[in-house]
Formats: structure tokens, sequence, C-alpha cells
């Protein structure tokens, strides 16, 4: 292997998306809450964030418009590949503090490493990414780890 990763692609890591900023409202817990059914009455009230309340807000707000055929928008921070289809990967995620109503939180994402391997069916391609959640103090509130395979 080794191949399919060429410098440029590989020049990729460390490239980061433009921040996210995230006001948390108590009525965004509350509706996350109940949509997916938590059962803990903080949640419910909103005084606190569900642990998966942020998961998919590394992500922009896309117009239907913009989407492909596939129904997903097109990820700037996914260098062109010669492998094309993208696959979610495992997540791993370090809670730290509690996310309150009035949180103002930053969400930044980045690259930290591109591999390949040979799978089962053929070549695979790894984007590892991660995704760190700050609040106004600049304290780490949640630490992911995402990756992607390409096949």
């Amino acid at each position: 292997m080794g191949k399919l990763i060429t410098d440029e692609i590989r020049s990729w890591i460390g490239r980061a998306d433009e921040p996210i900023r995230l006001e948390v409202s108590r009525r965004d817990i509350v509706k996350y809450s109940l949509a997916t059914e938590q059962l803990n009455e903080k949640y419910l009230r909103g005084d606190e964030a569900p642990p998966m309340f942020l998961f998919g807000t590394d992500r922009a707000l896309t117009p239907i418009d913009e989407l492909g055929p596939d129904g997903l928008r097109r990820d700037p921070l996914l260098p062109d590949l010669p492998l094309k289809r993208v696959m979610a990967g495992g997540v791993k995620q370090r809670h730290l503090l509690p996310i309150v109503p009035g949180d103002v939180l930053l969400i930044r994402r980045s690259i930290t490493d591109i591999y390949d391997k040979q799978g089962s069916s053929g070549a695979l391609i790894f984007i590892v990414y991660d995704v760190s959640v700050t609040n106004a103090n600049d304290a780490l509130v949640m630490q992911q780890t995402q990756s992607r395979i390409i096949r």
C-alpha cells in the first residue's frame, strides 16, 4: 500500500475548518432532549445537555439545494482522493464539562491523520479528525476523534 496517499493528500494533515460558534439555549437542550427521549429530568428541564447534544455540530448548516444526490454536502475538509465512497468510521468522545444554558461554545475540527490499508474487499483510505469544543473561558468541554473510511 502507500501508493494511494500522495504528498498532496498528506499535506491535508493539520488543515482545519473555520471554527463554529454555538450559543446554547435552554430551549435547544429541551428540544433535543424531547426528540431523543431523554429520561433524566435535568435534561428535560434544560438544565444540562445530554452527552450526544453536540453530535454533528461540527458540520455547517447546508441548504437542501446544495446537497449531493446522496443527501450529503461536500465536506470542505476532505481532500480529493482516488477512492470516492465515503463511509462513517468510529467516533470516540470524552466529555469533560457539562454543557448548560448560556454556554457559548467554539467547535474546531482538524485532520490529524490520513492513511491507507488493504481491507478484505479492497483498498481503504482512513481520514482521522479531531473535534474539540471549548467554552467562553477556553476550557475544554468535549474532545472527539472521528474517522471516515473511503473505499
